[in-house]
């Protein structure tokens, strides 16, 4: 190829950038000026809902949540295809906070964020708790928990874990340690039984030696706002707040998990999966 070739072919290439930007360019100003858009734009503000940011205090927080906008784009092509605007073909999409927790997995995850009767059930399961009788009352009432669970159980009792599969399952640690490599290994096994990731690591208290290995690994750190000792209806009813995360021990009678479920759901409380109550998504 000799160089007037080369050049014109440089030539060429430039100018079909340029037909291609500027063609795009013009069909962007025809969208804009189409009395559609205009409409659309016009509208948008009423359906608008500001993100609100997540709320951090010291090494804990509270998740935010996701705002709404007018998804100008899809709305467009809805009403161009009707053929004129449409309030009822209005497209909506939700807006992220500007501090989310998914930017924070440093930080204790407290409470839900959401000022609506909802509540997490937690459980943590390790050696000699009994799976099954915790599953039978909750199928009784309908009613969905978390299950964080120790990882020599997670391999030693497959069986039993798998009655928990309409359940969230988390791992707890391995053997009552948090040994990385140990912990890596037995979350790669959760996610292979459960198809899912594993998103959470738990405390009951602060503990530095997790939190940091779990925010390696990008998972949150969930320390409940109630923590039952003995009496879950007595200690629930006295401490209870909107989007509470509530641990209840394993080895609680039925007949006091029944009733603390009943008291719950008297109040109009729904039960949510630990990852829908701190989600920062308006669906929930």
């Amino acid at each position: 190829m000799n160089y007037q070739k080369l050049k014109e072919g440089i030539i060429a290439f430039f100018l079909l950038i340029f037909s291609f930007f500027y063609t795009n360019k013009a069909v962007e100003l025809v969208r804009q000026a189409d009395p559609i858009m205009k409409e659309i734009k016009s509208s948008s503000s009423k359906y608008a809902v500001e993100a609100k940011n997540a709320f951090i205090i010291g090494e804990k927080i509270i998740p935010g949540q996701n705002g709404l906008e007018v998804d100008l784009e899809k709305s467009y092509q809805k009403m161009k295809k009707y053929g004129s605007y449409n309030e009822a073909l209005t497209t909506l999409k939700e807006t992220k906070p500007t501090i989310s927790v998914n930017d924070y997995y440093d930080k204790y995850v407290v409470t839900g964020n959401s000022e609506n009767k909802e509540v997490a059930l937690i459980f943590k399961i390790e050696k000699g708790d009994d799976i099954e009788r915790l599953n039978n009352v909750l199928k009784s009432k309908n009613v969905l928990a978390t299950f964080f669970i120790d990882g020599v159980l997670l391999e030693d009792n497959l069986n039993s874990i798998l009655q928990l599969n309409n359940h969230e399952i988390e791992l707890l640690n391995y053997n009552g340690k948090y040994e990385r490599d140990f912990f890596i290994n037995a979350k790669n096994y959760l996610e292979d039984i459960t198809k899912k990731e594993a998103k959470y690591c738990y405390l009951d208290y602060d503990k530095e030696e997790v939190i940091n290995l779990c925010s390696s690994l990008k998972m949150h750190t969930v320390m409940p706002s109630i923590k039952v000792a003995k009496n879950a209806y007595a200690e629930v009813k006295a401490k209870l707040s909107n989007s509470a995360i509530i641990t209840i021990p394993s080895n609680i009678s039925v007949e006091n998990l029944s009733i603390t479920i009943d008291y719950l759901k008297n109040r109009a409380y729904r039960f949510l999966l630990l990852d829908t109550l701190i989600s920062e998504s308006l669906e929930k």
